[in-house]
């Protein structure tokens, strides 16, 4: 499993230079609302530094002069240049959301896009929680800095423009009024580089105690079975207190920092107070500029303190840009070919022909060992074997979940690594030991391959599966809702919902990965029943350790290093097979310790 760079690391030259290209490649398909952005920042700039000057008018020529036409005169522009202001603050705002939105929207879908595309080995090595981060955080992380594009080149303008209008004022006063203020932006940018990793800390720690809770609440049976709560309020406690000393501990970063961008801005402007207060008295400063001063240093604050944010910002975003990228970047193992062949015709023949196969990178250590196996067409075979003797690998390798290492799978004559993922994937049917259920209507679930379908086709589907009879006593029948992972219903039930899903889907290969395993013996009469209807015509192979199940086969398989070492009836193998004999065995102690049980 690749491990997750840690949060406070610097990330490398390579992770920069993929974060800055994904954030660029964004930015080129926004480009018109971008310019439009940037400019209604200009227009802002322009009218938020031309407010003190007029201010300074109305002060020099209205107030101190007494001239109410021109007091009016520079207050009706004042009030002008706030509306132009405004409007182009919030259009400004609206402009950098919605390229900043529609560019996170984007990366998520096509980051969503690709993770399905990625083949189960990926899966395999990632953890679901760091895919998850990527998804959110890490996209939010980008949003957070595309968002501040145009006030960033508005804050560089108006540093530049206030910067001019003092220095063309009053030089001298001017140095003076500067003077703090490069400090406010080197605290500032200390300020956001150490409480950066306080607030990634404090992140980690609150998913780590969302994660107990999740677990404990999607786990509940599990820790109630075992009286566990104690254990897990400990957990939840521990977490806590890891959150509390993190917050902590970022408090105590804002409580250093924060007073200090306080204060130095506060030196300026007693220094223009006690300078320029004494150039009004001696007649070389007026009082409107004086209060200009005043108001332009002010105005210098904020764009200041949010250099210091953008630099730390665009940090995590660079990083968090990078991260993303990675995962953009990797290639699916398991592609359509360049030139797919349609699936001709035909009932559904599956050949295994030399297939070896490891889940290891290296590829040493074989489950399939040049394994040959044949299903004709509408017939129906089991395979049986120890636990790691390749059977559900059969399954994964005929979806094309995996490729093969060696030797060649087909379908109806065509290897599968010709066809195109969809129509291998409409082909082949499996039902899975460990059903997985959407938290959706009945409905939904059964017609997950076709939602377009009407009513009778899913009501068919149900029935095929002897999931009618239950589905009609549900609250709403088709439209009741399943719970998480379908857990307000029964094994059996849930079991039979997945097979219903799988015949709406209609493949040539039904594949049975110890559908029934997990269904009380006593209920299992009841899949079998269906699946018997099921099977009629439809080539089957059938993973299972269940003797009534294996009846459902012509023809049983024994797997065994990953090669077929001996194959006949039910009723042969038990005869002259000792080591079939040992796995029903087996396999009839661990149902009867479920009954016992149950």
């Amino acid at each position: 499993m690749p491990p997750d760079a840690a949060p406070t690391a610097i990330p490398s030259a390579a992770t920069r230079r993929r974060g800055w290209r994904l954030m660029r490649d964004g930015l080129r398909h926004e480009r018109l609302p971008l310019l439009a952005g940037v400019l209604s920042g200009i227009v802002w700039t322009a009218a938020k530094v031309s407010v003190p000057l007029l201010a300074s008018f109305a002060i020099d020529r209205g107030i101190v002069h007494r001239s109410n036409h021109a007091l009016v005169t520079f207050t009706v522009a004042i009030v002008v240049v706030g509306l132009v202001q405004g409007v182009c603050s919030g259009s400004r705002r609206y402009l950098a959301t919605g390229v900043a939105a529609r560019i996170e929207t984007s990366l998520r879908g096509r980051l969503f896009r690709h993770l399905q595309r990625l083949d189960f080995s990926f899966h395999d090595r990632w953890q679901t929680g760091q895919l998850m981060s990527r998804a959110n955080s890490d996209l939010q992380q980008i949003q957070f800095l595309l968002v501040y594009i145009p006030l960033a080149v508005a804050n560089a303008l108006t540093i530049v423009a206030v910067s001019g209008v003092l220095l063309s004022t009053n030089w001298r006063l001017a140095l003076i009024a500067l003077a703090p203020l490069p400090f406010v932006s080197v605290a500032a940018t200390r300020f956001s580089t150490r409480v950066h990793p306080e607030l990634l800390t404090l992140q980690q720690e609150l998913a780590a105690l969302s994660t107990v809770v999740e677990e404990t609440v999607s786990g509940v049976r599990v820790v109630k079975g075992f009286g566990a709560e104690p254990r897990q309020a400990a957990r939840l406690a521990e977490e806590a207190g890891d959150v509390f000393d993190a917050s902590l501990r970022a408090a105590g970063v804002r409580a250093s920092y924060l007073p200090l961008l306080d204060f130095l801005p506060a030196l300026g402007l007693v220094a223009v107070l006690w300078y320029g207060g004494h150039q009004v008295l001696d007649g070389s400063l007026t009082i409107g500029q004086l209060v200009a001063f005043n108001a332009y240093v002010l105005m210098l604050v904020w764009p200041l303190r949010l250099g210091g944010v953008l630099v730390a910002q665009a940090q995590r975003a660079v990083a968090a840009a990078g991260r993303v990228a990675e995962i953009l970047d990797t290639a699916a193992q398991i592609r359509d070919p360049e030139h797919p062949r349609p699936l001709p015709p035909g009932g559904g023949e599956v050949s295994f022909e030399g297939v070896s196969f490891g889940y290891d990178v290296a590829g040493d250590a074989r489950v399939l060992d040049r394994l040959d196996l044949h299903v004709p067409a509408g017939a129906a075979v089991a395979l049986v074997g120890a636990t790691g003797s390749g059977k559900s690998t059969v399954a994964r390798l005929l979806a094309r979940f995996y490729d093969v290492t060696a030797g060649t799978i087909r379908i109806d004559g065509v290897d599968i690594r010709e066809l195109s993922l969809a129509d291998l994937r409409r082909a082949v049917g499996l039902v899975f030991e460990d059903t997985f259920l959407f938290s959706d209507s009945v409905r939904a679930n059964i017609a997950f391959a076709s939602p377009e379908v009407d009513d009778d086709v899913v009501r068919r589907a149900a029935r095929l599966a002897g999931a009618d009879t239950f589905i009609d006593e549900l609250p709403a029948g088709l439209d009741t809702v399943i719970g998480q992972h379908g857990f307000s219903l029964s094994g059996g039930q849930r079991q039979r919902i997945a097979i219903a899903r799988t015949i709406l889907a209609n493949p040539r290969v039904l594949v049975l990965d110890d559908a029934t395993s997990a269904v009380d013996p006593t209920k299992e009469h009841e899949i079998r029943d269906a699946l018997d209807e099921v099977m009629a015509g439809r080539t089957t192979i059938i993973i299972a350790h269940r003797p009534a199940t294996i009846a459902l086969a012509d023809r049983v398989l024994l797997l065994d290093g990953g090669r077929i070492v001996a194959e006949g009836t039910h009723d042969e193998l038990l005869a002259r097979e000792p080591r079939y004999r040992e796995l029903l065995a087996r396999a009839a102690a661990a149902d009867d310790a479920l009954v016992d049980v149950s």
